[in-house]
């Protein structure tokens, strides 16, 4: 996993609470292979009219923030189901970081398991962030997440915290898989050494 340390991009506002993981990839969508493209999915129902034509109003699509890599949400992001295409379809639509009130829990594990930064922010300094990336000609967001800090397009600076085990993995591009190797020499050696002493496990 590329490890994730400063991140300079365009930052989308969205103004909406309680997006769940159905709203950012549909349920119809999951039994199609990743490699289709799980981009083309986010937000797929609810950035569109009823009629299905993109709605112009929805901010993800104004072209301002078309190649936007940090997302200023509501609270409770995330909810609903545990399905992991969410995320891919966050990632892979080239989003690297969310900013919330609150996430749902198991939505922000999976964005860690796939480098991408989930950190909370409280509703006043997100509306306020929002509405600055609405202003900005150029709603360009600097993130340092060593320093766990967020320059916005007028030059304010913005804290927020993150756990260490988070930062770290974040840092250093660790998922599970990742987390488990570093004990690679110490898993190597028990296994030695169980096969010696029960041998016929073995067989």
């Amino acid at each position: 996993m590329e490890p994730l340390i400063q991140i300079s991009a365009i930052g989308a506002p969205l103004r909406l609470a309680n997006v769940n993981t159905d709203q950012l990839f549909p349920a119809r969508f999951i039994k199609k292979p990743r490699d289709v493209g799980y981009a083309q999915y986010l937000f797929h129902d609810i950035r569109r009219t009823d009629a299905g034509d993109i709605n112009p109003n929805f901010s993800i699509n104004n072209p301002k923030f078309e190649t936007a890599k940090i997302l200023f949400a509501g609270s409770n992001f995330g909810s609903g189901s545990s399905r992991e295409g969410a995320v891919y379809a966050l990632y892979d639509s080239g989003f690297r970081a969310v900013f919330a009130p609150s996430f749902g829990e198991i939505f922000a594990a999976n964005c860690l398991k796939n480098g991408v930064l989930t950190a909370r922010l409280d509703q006043e300094t997100i509306e306020s962030i929002q509405e600055e990336l609405d202003r900005a000609q150029e709603p360009r967001v600097s993130i340092d997440i060593d320093q766990e800090c967020i320059t916005l397009p007028a030059g304010k600076v913005v804290k927020f915290s993150l756990e260490p085990f988070q930062k770290h993995c974040l840092m250093n591009g660790l998922n599970e898989i990742d987390l488990s190797l570093q004990f690679n020499e110490e898993i190597t050696a028990f296994e030695e050494s169980h096969r010696r002493t029960y041998p016929w496990t073995a067989l």
